[in-house]
């Protein structure tokens, strides 16, 4: 599923569900977004900022109202403080706790509360801002917006404001407005206010955190805020004060401003922003060249603030780029950030790069929005990274592992503990399964029947109508939660539906596990999740079927799983799969002086193969292809073998970045995957072949074949022929279902060496019905019927809070065909590095303890050079972090070590991994009495044990 590159009445009703339809048609990467971030609730279910601490971190003085109003001050209206001991206004609902400020006599939408925070900020620092808050007296059909802003003040009287977030506000529950900023120079003056709800709204706060990202940084900034923009910003120029100059277009014309649209658009920073002038594509540009300036291996921050205008159009895509030129004029494009700006308010674009190489020419530029709109850059920040500091494991206290969170899971008592998302109806009936589904049930072991009753839903006009439950208060940060039901359709639909185990956390939709049904049998639905910031709201519900088709859950188990007790019991079946029981047989001239000889083996490479995706940027840097050749004996590609890279316009071919990968693997003995031939996503399919009519299409289909495999004939050990056909089907579309199997079958005649792979994503982890295992198999043997060789399973792995029972149910249902099962594109990713090792430690163990998996490719491990963010095993400047540190071990784990003395038979017998092994004897001899005696052998996979001679 990776991308291709660009440049680089009740309580339920508050919470929005979505519909399947929606959501099920997302991107994997977003759409299972299992870890999210929150905020913290207080004993009393008020939601607090658990991130910020309202001590030294937090610049707002008297952020919750504990101190009354001091230091707060009503911009052109009044405030009053409640606290518990002041009755309340009439009509101010009572589940708002107390204390808060309410802002009143509202005439302007801008009115509100500010407090001056001049003396505790600093330039190029980075700030998070949270507030809490609401509104009374508005009306529940209009939409109340609440901002948080800064207000401005220059030397020069000029006055700005600078938008930081903004939310919808309720009556019933505090809502948060969350954002960020910095400043590329420093005011006379800095107002932090909350405004927004229309005229005669109240506004109600409860509380502001406005934390800087690295507190000891801050401090920092503070000390050196006296330096000038060149000493530590490489940018030059960065806030126009000298002009235009340093600056140029491209491919278009910039322009200088004081001001725009009558005044209504002025700077923020300095006197004056630039701007693009004349845009007729999407990459023109607003750039600056900084050759000499960004040094190789080294991280900077990038923040600019931006916004559009132009076209009639209200919000766009910018992007910042960076362009490399390599003295052998090698081009590459590195994506640095992005964010989605509007013709309102200037907003801040923030990223990080690293420059693997010595460039020869370097340009930073703004690029993205439709032709005709132009972009705006009031300053721009690139200066070196701080150091984050290291993390820490997160501390769970009383997990009660295996233990149900979900309330009158058996219906004993009825429906209590349940209602009815929506106007759907809820019953209890009789007849569902009394054992535990299978995945539950290897997770929990020996458990008591299931009472037979399930939840009968009727009435059903919305997808997303069903049962529900909230389960806020039972949920425990950082601890990975397996889902597990039985499901089934009550009464006959026209076409398969799809059901799913929903979360709703605080208005984000989190998939919990999904299948299809197609029948009137009861279906196992197995999911997981995790929740990494403590929500406000959390509700579980089932949802999915078209409306007016009725559904039945029995048995919803949602618990934490204990990790490290699965990892013990994988062990033991580790042993039993990748080892086998080697004796070695020596001999000598004189045998009788073997007896109680010692020998020590050691295992010096397991042939188990792990491997990792690169791309042609990470062979310029010395370190990260250190780590790749040292832990590493198999690779794939990133990009550089896809149709669109080696071939992006029509007979303009590159080959040399792909031929520049296999050189160095083929230097180092590492084995290659070939990924892809082609590409069913039509997303990534190149412009020049989207346009070819069929016959035409048909002929480049033939030469792409012909030309790759021609060029590569027995360099790649596996090609991945035609990527994720299960969600994509550009070329089947066009050119009709035989064309599938005729990839498969052209590719096997042109190099019969290579063993040929389907490949797609969300197999294993019980969250996408159109991949589920089943899908894959059948896809599989359809392929196979139509004489498609299909000689492998590619899993591509990019999973979420994985749990193992529900990744080994999906492999032992693969394995049944016989086929080698490769995780071909392997990622975990949490914001927390020690909980993101043990998500990698999951899915290794899993794959390396099942039969039928043969091998593991992870799709990168160097920070800034993978296709998802917090997945990374290394810093980018090189250090291992926890997740890289975990897979180091666990290579060190398998490889097999023993030491004893040769018995009477002259044998030494131990078992061990497959792989490659080194052993020394000390052998007597009538000169030094002893001497150490090194020989070398090989562990090959196979039944019983294996007996090798050694002569010394």
């Amino acid at each position: 599923m990776e991308k291709p590159p660009t440049s680089n009445a009740h309580e339920e009703d508050t919470l929005h569900p979505q519909g399947l339809g929606a959501n099920m048609e997302a991107q994997p990467s977003t759409s299972n977004a299992d870890t999210i971030s929150l905020l913290s609730e207080s004993p009393n279910n008020e939601p607090m900022d658990s991130r910020y601490p309202p001590a030294s971190n937090n610049i707002i003085l008297n952020h919750d109202f504990s101190g009354g109003l001091h230091l707060w001050h009503p911009n052109s209206c009044e405030a009053f403080l409640v606290s518990q001991e002041t009755t309340r206004p009439k009509g101010l609902t009572d589940k708002l706790s107390a204390p808060f400020a309410i802002i009143t006599k509202r005439k302007q939408q801008w009115q509100g509360l500010e407090q001056d925070i001049t003396d505790r900020i600093s330039p190029f620092s980075v700030y998070n801002v949270c507030a809490l808050v609401g509104i009374s007296n508005g009306t529940p059909e209009n939409q109340e917006h609440v901002l948080a802003t800064l207000k401005l003040e220059f030397e020069d009287n000029s006055v700005r404001y600078l938008f930081i977030g903004r939310t919808c506000a309720s009556t019933e529950h505090w809502e948060k407005v969350e954002g960020t900023f910095s400043l590329s120079a420093m005011p006379r003056r800095v107002v932090f206010y909350v405004e927004g709800p229309s005229p005669g709204v109240d506004l109600l706060v409860k509380s502001v955190v406005i934390s800087c990202n690295s507190f000891s940084q801050c401090e920092s900034d503070k000390q050196t805020c006296a330096l000038s923009d060149g000493e530590e910003n490489i940018i030059q120029n960065p806030r126009f004060d000298d002009g235009l100059n340093n600056w140029s277009g491209r491919g278009c014309k910039i322009a200088l401003h004081d001001s725009m649209s009558d005044g209504n658009i002025l700077p923020v920073s300095g006197k004056f922003f630039g701007s693009t002038e004349n845009r007729t594509d999407y990459w023109n540009a607003i750039q600056q060249d900084i050759t000499g300036r960004v040094k190789r291996k080294l991280v900077y921050d990038f923040i600019a603030t931006v916004r559009i205008f132009g076209n009639n159009i209200s919000t766009a895509n910018v992007k910042a780029t960076l362009y490399i030129q390599t003295a052998d004029l090698r081009e590459q494009y590195i994506g640095v950030a992005s964010v989605q700006a509007t013709d309102k308010d200037w907003v801040q674009l923030k990223g990080k790069f690293l420059v693997n190489g010595s460039p020869s020419r370097a340009v930073i530029f703004l690029e993205g929005p439709p032709p005709g709109t132009d972009i705006l850059l009031d300053n721009l920040i690139v200066k070196r990274a701080a150091k984050v500091p290291p993390a820490s494991p997160p501390v769970v206290e009383n997990a009660a592992f295996g233990v149900n969170v979900i309330a009158n899971s058996n219906l004993t008592d009825g429906t209590n503990g349940w209602f009815p998302l929506g106007n759907c109806n809820l019953s209890v009936g009789n007849g569902s399964p009394h054992i535990l589904p299978p995945m539950a049930k290897d997770s929990l072991g020996a458990h008591e029947p299931l009472s037979g009753c399930y939840i009968l839903v009727t009435n059903r006009t919305q997808t997303w109508m069903g049962p529900a439950q909230m389960i806020t208060e039972k949920l425990k940060l950082y601890l990975t939660y397996q889902v597990s039901a039985w499901i089934r359709v009550a009464n006959h639909a026209s076409k398969p539906q799809n059901i799913n185990i929903a979360l709703g956390v605080d208005g984000q939709w989190v998939n919990g596990g999904q299948i299809e049904s197609s029948d009137d049998k009861w279906h196992e639905v197995g999911g997981s999740f995790r929740i990494e910031k403590q929500p406000t709201k959390v509700m579980v519900y089932v949802q999915g079927p078209e409306a007016g088709v009725d559904l039945m859950v029995a048995g919803l188990q949602i618990f934490p799983v204990d990790r490290h007790a699965r990892f013990r019991q994988l062990k033991k079946e580790t042993d039993l799969i990748r080892k086998r029981d080697v004796i070695l047989k020596f001999s000598s001239s004189d045998s009788a002086t073997l007896v109680g000889t010692s020998v020590k083996i050691r295992q010096t490479q397991n042939t188990f193969p792990f491997g990792t995706c690169i791309n042609r940027s990470n062979i310029d840097n010395e370190d990260i292809v250190d780590f790749f050749t040292k832990n590493f004996n198999w690779s794939v590609f990133e990009n550089e073998l896809k149709w669109y890279w080696t071939e992006p316009q029509k007979g303009n071919l590159n080959y040399k970045d792909a031929d520049d990968l296999l050189n160095l693997c083929a230097n180092h003995n590492i084995q290659l995957r070939g990924h892809c031939i082609f590409w069913e996503a039509e997303s990534s399919v190149q412009s020049w072949i989207r346009n070819l009519n069929k016959d035409n299409l048909t002929s480049a289909v033939e030469n792409r074949l012909a030309g790759l495999l021609a060029r590569y004939n027995g360099k790649f050990k596996h090609y991945d022929v035609n990527n994720e056909m299960l969600h994509g089907s550009f070329y089947q579309d066009r050119l009709g279902k035989d064309i599938r199997a005729h990839m498969f079958k052209t590719a096997s005649q042109l190099d019969p060496t290579a063993t040929l792979f389907v490949n797609d994503y969300n197999i294993e982890d019980g969250c996408d019905a159109r991949s589920s295992p089943e899908k894959y198999i059948e896809h599989i043997l359809d392929l196979r019927a139509q004489g498609g060789p299909v000689g492998g399973i590619g899993v591509q792995g990019h999973i979420n809070s994985p749990v193992g029972p529900v990744v080994r149910s999906a492999l032992d249902k693969l394995g049944v065909l016989g086929l080698p099962i490769w995780f071909t594109e392997l990622d975990v990713a949490s914001d927390n590095e020690f909980v993101r090792a043990d998500d990698l430690e999951v899915m290794l163990r899993e794959s390396f303890a099942h039969p039928a998996v043969e091998g593991v490719v992870l799709w990168g491990f160097w920070e800034l050079f993978m296709s998802r963010d917090n997945a990374y095993l290394v810093n980018a400047e090189g250090d291992l972090n926890e997740a890289g540190k975990r897979y180091v071990a666990l290579k060190q784990e398998w490889l097999s070590r023993a030491r004893g003395r040769i018995d009477e038979q002259g044998k030494f017998e131990f078992r061990g991994f497959y792989g490659v092994y080194e052993v020394e004897v000390e052998v007597a001899n009538d000169v030094s009495k002893e001497k150490m005696v090194k020989a070398s052998f090989v562990v090959d996979k196979g039944e019983g044990p294996i007996v090798i001679s050694i002569n010394l």
